[in-house]
């Protein structure tokens, strides 16, 4: 098995088993190694008030987004990655009935550390919240995941 092979097996078992992107209901899109979107339409059940979107879901979001582009990086040598730490910045609300979408980008691939940033936009193109993270990469058996 080539490792191209091996690293895309990673990423479908990844999305296969990432229950809580599943129960949010977003969908997600490799664009290039380190560059991935999560979609979501946001539904009432996405809602903090009666008329903006989450933080929580928001903050999952970015999260998911720069994490999955870190893991991209990565899966050529069957790695994961486990965020370290991460920043958000809530710049407008997100409202009922939008798409809204998140897009990865790295800011640079250390040999320990993966330093990522993603933004998230509204279907107009505004800018609902920035975020930076680091994540550590592991070897994917640790969390799992298996070569079949």
């Amino acid at each position: 098995m080539d490792r191209t092979h091996s690293a895309e097996l990673l990423i479908e078992q990844y999305l296969k088993h990432n229950a809580f992107a599943d129960l949010l209901g977003l969908t997600f899109s490799l664009k290039e190694p380190g560059s991935v979107i999560y979609r979501l339409t946001v539904e009432p059940k996405h809602l903090a008030t009666p008329g903006f979107l989450h933080g929580g879901v928001i903050t999952t979001l970015l999260d998911a987004t720069m994490g999955a582009g870190a893991m991209s990086l990565v899966a050529d040598e069957w790695k994961v990655v486990s965020t370290m730490e991460m920043q958000v910045n809530f710049l407008q609300p997100g409202r009922v009935g939008q798409l809204v979408e998140a897009q990865s980008e790295v800011i640079r691939k250390g040999k320990g550390v993966i330093f990522m940033k993603a933004t998230l936009r509204n279907e107009d193109n505004g800018i609902l919240a920035v975020a930076n993270g680091s994540f550590y990469p592991f070897d994917a058996g640790k969390a799992g995941y298996t070569l079949i």
